[in-house]
């Protein structure tokens, strides 16, 4: 079953914010905004402005059948306004934003099309912030768009994006690409190498402004905890990426992926769908198993956070 865009909007409205718009984030991994960002929905894949006055993040319907890109944007009295769906999304499946470090843009995955009305391939497409505006989504065309999907785009400081894509050419069943940025155009993408990409599924990653950090999602390694871990690697002083490490202290049995760091490099956020259920001592009532599969823990996928220092110190 699907989420109508009746039905959406609906929750967006009866939702009311009153969290304090201050990012102070636990030590270990815990529920981000519960029950307003986080809530029975399936939250995925999340950014938040580099000046931290604006947040978008997607709600996406089961079975992947609908993705809608949502926006807080941060009040006069420091606190996060409500909930409302991006004024450039609500048609079509959006899915994964991501800031251009200096804010000015906005990068993110969509099926819209590029021409008539028909739903095409996944695409990565950038709107432009003017006077607090954005624009009207524009295809970022070739050669980072082809007839293939393009997917979770993370852009650094010096222009050059990543993204996820299957291609003829991957190391793997699914890879990570980058594309530099040169003289006012993108390169040829290109997969990164064995340092992050191998002959499985690697995907979603976010890649610090500074090139210095890329962390994205694995699944079936040998280290693998379950349906998909997170893993982390860092750039060298010859500026190449060194063997990718898992992030043990924070993966669970669950899909573990759609990582982001805020531009200070102070807060880590990811998705998965970890969950408290479990059997218990006696048969729950109906009015029991509405609660509890109406709950923010109910399998759905939630939106995580914890402190990026904390992480880093538990990957030396």
């Amino acid at each position: 079953m699907t989420i109508s865009k009746i039905s959406l909007y609906a929750v967006l409205a009866t939702l009311s914010l009153t969290a304090n718009a201050q990012l102070s984030p636990p030590d270990s991994p815990g529920v981000f905004m519960e029950n307003v960002v986080s809530t029975n929905l399936n939250e995925r894949d999340m950014a938040i402005a580099p000046d931290g006055r604006e947040l978008f993040y997607t709600i996406q319907a089961n079975q992947h059948a609908l993705s809608t890109i949502i926006r807080l944007k941060k009040l006069s009295n420091n606190k996060w306004s409500e909930p409302e769906v991006a004024s450039f999304s609500g048609k079509y499946s959006d899915l994964e934003p991501a800031y251009s470090p200096d804010g000015k843009k906005l990068y993110f995955s969509s099926n819209r099309p590029t021409e008539g009305s028909n739903t095409k391939d996944f695409d990565i497409w950038v709107v432009e912030n003017a006077n607090g505006e954005w624009s009207e989504p524009k295809n970022l065309g070739i050669p980072i768009n082809t007839t293939a999907n393009e997917f979770y785009p993370s852009v650094t400081t010096a222009g050059n994006i990543y993204f996820t894509a299957e291609y003829e050419n991957n190391v793997g069943k699914e890879d990570i690409y980058t594309s530099r940025w040169v003289n006012g155009k993108y390169t040829a993408p290109v997969p990164l190498d064995t340092a992050v990409n191998s002959k499985l599924w690697e995907f979603n990653a976010f890649v610090t402004a500074d090139d210095r950090y890329i962390i994205f999602t694995s699944y079936g390694r040998k280290d693998d905890q379950g349906g998909g871990d997170l893993y982390i690697s860092t750039k060298s002083a010859e500026g190449k990426w060194t063997p990718a490490k898992r992030l043990s202290s924070i993966n669970s049995d669950k899909l573990d992926y759609c990582p982001f760091v805020t531009a200070d490099q102070k807060v880590f956020f990811f998705t998965s769908g970890r969950h408290d259920l479990s059997s218990p001592e006696k048969a729950r009532s109906f009015r029991e198993l509405t609660k509890t599969y109406n709950g923010v823990n109910n399998g759905s996928e939630n939106i995580y956070w914890m402190s990026f220092t904390k992480l880093l110190d538990s990957v030396k």
